[in-house]
């Protein structure tokens, strides 16, 4: 080979490395960043906080404004109010947006922020996208849950919120994300939105909500609550009933954390009636699954609700619910009649097409330069 081609190519491929592998964006955040906030760098502005660089996005967004965040983590409570934001992450594991509300956490505001305040990334707005990055409730579920009933400092309302959709959210996408928590990780309550390629982590009704939403070859990751029976409920739907799709899972992996998490404690869902509402019917749909051995032939499970006068009300697996699976594999995959299953002509239904009626998530941003 010619030495000066050789040289050409060795400077070429050098080059190309030098760069840093990330999509076009409007502004930056750094963990660590202690100049002026804003301050343009490479034609950009850089912000030391993600809420900081959400400031910075116009009032009448109408196309997206995508925020690029670098490796760090970011202890941010944050609420994404205005339409078409972009969060591309540099990477999934080291990127970390982490609050530790509760729903006892006081609320500056006044009160408690309780389970609809408590999360650590709120979307209230339509056309969010996200990727390559973590979402957390980083509260140590755990520790507290070892104290002593009488123990002053012990929560006693531990719902954990990591991400939560509400307001005017619609067409959400994550792809690529970390969503982590123990109780109420994940509350899609309005809206649609998709989640591909994600591991979600948590054990009491971790996904749980009214809204519309797709999950595609993501793992569900259930985490141990030692000394409980069940240990957890992956879902708990509050689809209205005037919607015909709740959550569905397309070739997903329900996992678990730990390998000492007793085979047949986890429940699929339970049917979440807030305040009693009989209007609501949650919907969980499981199709083409695999189901390691946490999972057992009691598939569901009932949960209770005080209606506005106090009373307490249980809803069951049936009629309250539309839970259903199809094609499920893996040890946990035990035809049961707790587990009602879906014929090959009904399955045909259950499609992101047909939950999403019209709409078509973007395509990866990272990838885009």
């Amino acid at each position: 080979m010619n030495r000066y081609f050789l040289f050409f190519l060795i400077s070429l491929i050098s080059m190309n490395c030098s760069k840093p592998d990330r999509p076009a964006f409007h502004a930056m955040v750094r963990a660590g960043y202690s100049g002026e906030a804003g301050a343009i760098l490479d034609g950009k502005p850089i912000f030391a906080s993600i809420g900081e660089a959400l400031s910075a996005v116009p009032e009448e967004n109408d196309k997206p404004f995508i925020i690029f965040i670098q490796k760090g983590h970011y202890y941010e409570k944050l609420k994404v109010n205005k339409p078409h934001v972009h969060f591309i992450g540099e990477s999934r594991d080291e990127t970390i947006i982490t609050y530790d509300a509760t729903g006892d956490t006081p609320d500056p505001a006044g009160g408690t922020y309780g389970t609809w305040g408590c999360s650590t990334l709120q979307i209230n707005a339509p056309d969010f996208f996200a990727e390559n990055l973590t979402i957390e409730n980083g509260f140590d579920y755990p520790t507290n849950a070892s104290k002593t009933d009488d123990d002053p400092t012990k929560v006693q309302n531990p719902q954990a919120v990591a991400l939560m959709t509400s307001g005017n959210s619609d067409r959400a996408v994550f792809r690529n994300c970390i969503i982590r928590g123990y109780q109420d990780t994940l509350f899609p309550n309005v809206g649609r939105q998709y989640f591909q390629k994600c591991i979600i982590l948590g054990h009491v009704d971790f996904i749980f909500g009214a809204g519309q939403a797709v999950f595609e070859n993501c793992d569900i990751m259930s985490r141990n609550r030692s000394g409980k029976n069940p240990t957890g409920y992956i879902t708990a739907p509050s689809t209205s009933i005037q919607f015909p799709y709740g959550f569905l899972f397309l070739n997903c992996r329900l996992l678990k954390e730990d390998h000492n998490l007793p085979a047949e404690s986890v429940r699929l869902g339970r049917p979440w009636h807030p305040n009693a509402d009989r209007k609501v019917s949650g919907s969980a749909v499981f199709v083409n699954c695999y189901m390691d051995n946490h999972i057992g032939p009691e598939g569901y499970a009932k949960i209770s609700s005080r209606d506005t006068s106090g009373n307490r009300i249980w809803f069951e697996l049936e009629p309250d619910s539309r839970f259903f699976e199809y094609a499920s594999a893996g040890p946990g995959a035990i035809a049961s009649p707790m587990r009602p299953a879906l014929d090959e002509k009904a399955v045909k239904w259950y499609t992101a097409e047909y939950v999403f009626g019209g709409w078509s998530p973007p395509e990866n941003r990272a990838s885009q330069k």
